[in-house]
């Protein structure tokens, strides 16, 4: 009995031995042919459309995979009337222009606005006139883009008002609106809009409205303008004088030996700095004249005329649609007090220093750049 219960077990240890041995040959050749045959497959795996992370950093497309982004080769370029530096990009990638659109963060790219402003207003804005400011943007509907350049650095506090959450806030302590302007809107960034206003914060706007103010631009061709001037309050020219009898005027009369030319400033082709409005296309021209270091801007407004033709048809003083300038000097208070003269006073003098330096510097290029005609011929 002994010697056929070992026998039985023996017999049952060769079945298992050979199942084990069965087995294993059928893995290796099972995973065999999965390895022949699984790179020839096309898998497809339905990802969402954006960008998914993978464990080891890299990011993965639902159609590209890293090595076709990052490896694949692309052809030699350049194109030289491409942007300067863009040369070796293919010109359908090229984005030369930006605008001051806001965007989501979420959602299709292409329903990201709703509508697109037409015009940009900007004020150079202390905080002490947010009320004032407030009556302004009213002025102004839903086809202007408000941007405030922010002097004394407070911003967030003016999300009181409802408008100031869609308008684009720029803070830079204690500067001018000239100096903002050229930093901030390079007709590049700026393209997008037809008209840009570039005004003061203390410019009263009860017999102002913006969307009437543009239909008489356009239709009197004017290329720089400003509204006309409450002849009792802060005037300084004639011609920025309003009138009450027409709608626009585009030439005045001014003092004995002013005008030695009636189509030249200040009694043709001229506006003043405090709140011009420019076609885009009269920007490009007038940016590259701001200089970086004249930050006030004097001297601006009796050279505008170099940046359209003729100038005094396309410079001109909408009376129709008028403001007053109130003559607040809240940004004197941002200067510093030195020598015993308040703040005000050492901004005042800056000013006049840059109105020489400005023409100084006009009047040099002009030289130099008729000193290289003679030459050429």
């Amino acid at each position: 009995m002994g010697t056929m219960h070992r026998s039985g077990l023996a017999a049952r240890r060769t079945n298992e031995n050979a199942k084990v041995v069965i087995t294993t040959i059928l893995g290796i050749v099972f995973g065999t042919f999965v390895g022949v045959t699984l790179p020839s497959l096309s898998l497809k795996i339905n990802f969402p459309s954006a960008l998914i992370a993978l464990s080891d950093g890299h990011l993965l497309s639902s159609h590209k995979s890293p090595e076709e982004f990052g490896s694949r080769k692309f052809p030699e370029i350049y194109v030289p009337t491409n942007p300067r530096g863009a040369e070796l990009l293919p010109p359908g990638i090229v984005v030369a222009k930006t605008d001051l659109y806001l965007r989501r963060l979420w959602g299709e790219p292409n329903e990201d606005l709703k509508k697109k402003p037409k015009y940009l207003v900007t004020f150079t804005v202390g905080f002490e006139q947010r009320n004032h400011i407030n009556t302004v943007v009213k002025k102004f509907s839903e086809d202007f883009q408000i941007l405030l350049f922010h002097y004394d650095g407070r911003t967030t506090e003016w999300d009181q008002f409802e408008w100031s959450k869609t308008a684009i806030h720029i803070s830079t302590r204690k500067q001018t609106k000239w100096w903002y302007a050229k930093r901030f809107l390079h007709p590049d960034v700026v393209s997008a809009y037809e008209y840009i206003f570039i005004w003061d914060e203390d410019l009263g706007v009860e017999h102002f409205n913006g969307d009437k103010y543009i239909e008489l631009v356009k239709k009197h061709g004017l290329e720089i303008s400003q509204p006309g001037l409450e002849p009792n309050n802060g005037l300084t020219w004639e011609m920025t004088k309003r009138r009450g009898d027409r709608e626009v005027h585009k030439d005045t009369k001014e003092k004995a030996g002013w005008c030695s030319d009636p189509h030249l400033p200040p009694c043709a082709a001229f506006v003043e700095i405090m709140a011009p409005v420019f076609s885009k296309e009269a920007w490009r021209c007038v940016w590259h004249m701001v200089q970086n270091d004249l930050v006030h801007g004097w001297g601006l407004d009796f050279a505008l005329r170099r940046c359209v033709e003729p100038a005094h048809e396309k410079i001109g003083v909408v009376d129709s649609q008028w403001i007053i300038h109130k003559v607040i000097p809240s940004l004197g208070s941002q200067g510093k007090s030195e020598n015993g003269k308040a703040p005000w006073q050492g901004v005042r003098e800056r000013c006049k220093k840059e109105w020489v330096m400005f023409q100084n510097r006009l009047a040099e290029a002009d030289k130099e750049y008729l000193g290289r005609m003679v030459v050429k011929e």
